[in-house]
């Protein structure tokens, strides 16, 4: 009797995004790609995470670094931004889920936000033996 019943709207949904393949696939792959770094650049922290590594970009190009120390320095800002789109979606999905306060919510969003600062923490250290090392 369950099998005649159609499924929910959401399973649907889920089915259609799921069953491309192809370069239609990676197309469509890139685009919600795109939407989710639209979507993290209405996030302040991600914005200000932007500037300050377009900064440290410049100077990771632009001092007189060896090439593995500046590609190190190079991978870590983007992690940072990898983390913090990271941490976006737990949020989202923690929000999506209940807006109560529970303690496995609050665990969970901090957890991402403690693997941010973690990164930015390692990222400033590595910045510092980086320039000690130039300057």
């Amino acid at each position: 009797m369950r099998d005649s019943l159609p499924p929910p709207q959401d399973e649907h949904y889920a089915a259609r995004m799921k069953g491309r393949a192809g370069i239609r696939r990676i197309v469509q792959a890139l685009g919600y790609s795109w939407h989710g770094v639209r979507a993290a650049c209405e996030e302040a922290g991600f914005r200000e995470l932007l500037w300050i590594n377009a900064v440290l970009l410049v100077l990771a190009l632009w001092l007189p670094f060896e090439t593995a120390v500046r590609l190190v320095l190079i991978l870590v800002s983007f992690l940072t931004l990898v983390v913090e789109l990271i941490n976006t979606a737990v949020e989202a999905a923690v929000d999506h889920t209940s807006q109560a306060e529970h303690p496995l919510a609050k665990r969970a969003k901090d957890a991402a936000s403690a693997a941010l600062y973690l990164l930015l923490a390692a990222l400033m250290v590595l910045w510092l033996v980086a320039l000690y090392d130039v300057l």
